[in-house]
């Protein structure tokens, strides 16, 4: 037998059923599910202490998930997944070109960062930015169209897989390390403001022994800004492990100074309490803090990087059935009664489709036209000639 999707009914109780078509020996009949309303709608669950650097107490070890926080949290992670398979996809098909970080494995992150600050709050992060453009508002049409340099893109065709930018989000940055202190310089301009908003700044644990980091430590500590720093740990920095290129892997005590934490980065619950704590940190004016999310790419560092010559395929395999985000929240959900089967098999196929529609649309749109190469130097200027590639090549920009 199967199962076909109709339309949900409303209830005089204000919950809503679901009405499925099944055939069963030759005869069709219509059964329901369960309402809405038998689904928890809340739950706590108890989550993994986080190690302390120079503070008494740390983030809360207990989560209040609601259900619709659970689907939300899902639904985008689940489509972050997708849409990293799906440029992949396209990279192998030789329809992405360039540089692409791919970074599916590590969706609780960029997830619970989001769930943990305001939308006015600003975001920085170095060039494995996908996830982070995605939860920052813009849609899987605009990066994949990005991605494969079309005029649909999120900047128009032009920035690729690590220039991507939206409101509060300032990147997508390709100079290993070199985000942090534009991060810190944000967070200088929100303190000067007097605006009450925070600016998260991430990198990588191979970007996490360059000297600007410690610079942007030490004059954030001075000024206590409102800056949390976070090193996404995700064991390798290209093709090294941690153990190899750090003598100390303990990157929440980096900061010395500043108050550190260390994270599961792998759980969504965990992320979102940890940043909830380090912002809350920040806006009572105690400065920056510094923050370590242990966690792991699936992918190889980058789309030329196969990924196993420096680890081996049963690793992964045992992060991927131990440890993965979205097993581990969608499992949460269904053992606390939260949600369907049926349900998360909708949102799936749901989501299957956003990617598809937004491939197609990276795939047909145009690519921008030569004389909008030079537009958006700059903001609010009168139009500017360029120099091309060489004198006698005169180029227009446009703001």
């Amino acid at each position: 037998c199967f199962i076909v999707p109709a339309a949900s009914t409303s209830l005089p109780h204000g919950g809503a059923v679901r009405m499925v078509c099944r055939l069963v020996m030759g005869a069709r009949m219509v059964v329901s599910t369960r309402s809405f309303a038998d689904f928890t709608p809340q739950a706590s669950f108890d989550i993994k202490k986080c190690e302390l650097h120079r503070l008494e107490e740390g983030p809360s070890e207990t989560a209040v998930l609601t259900r619709e926080q659970g689907l939300q949290y899902y639904r985008t992670m689940q489509t972050m997944r997708r849409m990293e398979l799906k440029a992949d996809q396209l990279y192998k098909q030789k329809i992405i070109r360039g540089f692409c970080h791919l970074y599916d494995g590590q969706e609780a992150c960029a997830m619970g960062i989001e769930a943990g600050i305001n939308p006015t709050d600003h975001l920085i992060t170095a060039y494995r930015a996908h996830g982070y453009t995605f939860t920052r508002g813009v849609s899987v049409r605009e990066i994949l169209a990005e991605l494969t340099g079309r005029r649909g893109g999120v900047a128009k065709g032009k920035g690729g897989s690590m220039h991507m930018y939206a409101k509060h989000f300032y990147g997508g940055n390709g100079i290993v390390g070199a985000q942090v202190p534009l991060g810190a310089g944000v967070a200088l301009a929100c303190q000067y403001q007097g605006n009450n908003q925070v600016c998260v700044a991430l990198y990588g644990d191979g970007a996490a022994n360059q000297g600007q980091i410690f610079e942007s430590f030490n004059m954030a500590a001075l000024w206590k800004l409102p800056c949390i720093f976070i090193c996404e740990n995700n064991k390798f920095g290209m093709g090294t492990s941690v153990e190899r290129s750090s003598a100390s892997t303990e990157y929440f005590k980096r900061g010395d100074y500043i108050p550190g934490i260390k994270v599961d980065g792998m759980d969504v619950l965990c992320v979102r309490e940890a940043i909830k704590f380090a912002a809350d940190h920040c806006r009572a004016g105690k400065g920056p803090i510094v923050m370590e999310l242990e966690t792991y790419r699936y992918h190889g560092h980058s789309m030329s990087d196969p990924g196993v010559s420096y680890r081996s395929r049963e690793e992964i395999q045992e992060v991927r059935s131990k440890s993965d985000p979205i097993t581990m929240l969608k499992e949460r959900m269904l053992s606390n009664n939260m949600a369907s089967v049926e349900e998360i098999k909708e949102i799936d196929v749901e989501i299957r489709k956003v990617i598809e529609d937004a491939a197609q649309f990276a795939i047909s749109d145009p690519e921008p036209p030569l004389d909008e190469l030079c537009n958006h130097i700059f903001a609010n200027n009168p139009p500017m000639e360029v120099r091309g590639t060489n004198p006698w090549v005169k180029l227009k920009s446009v703001s």
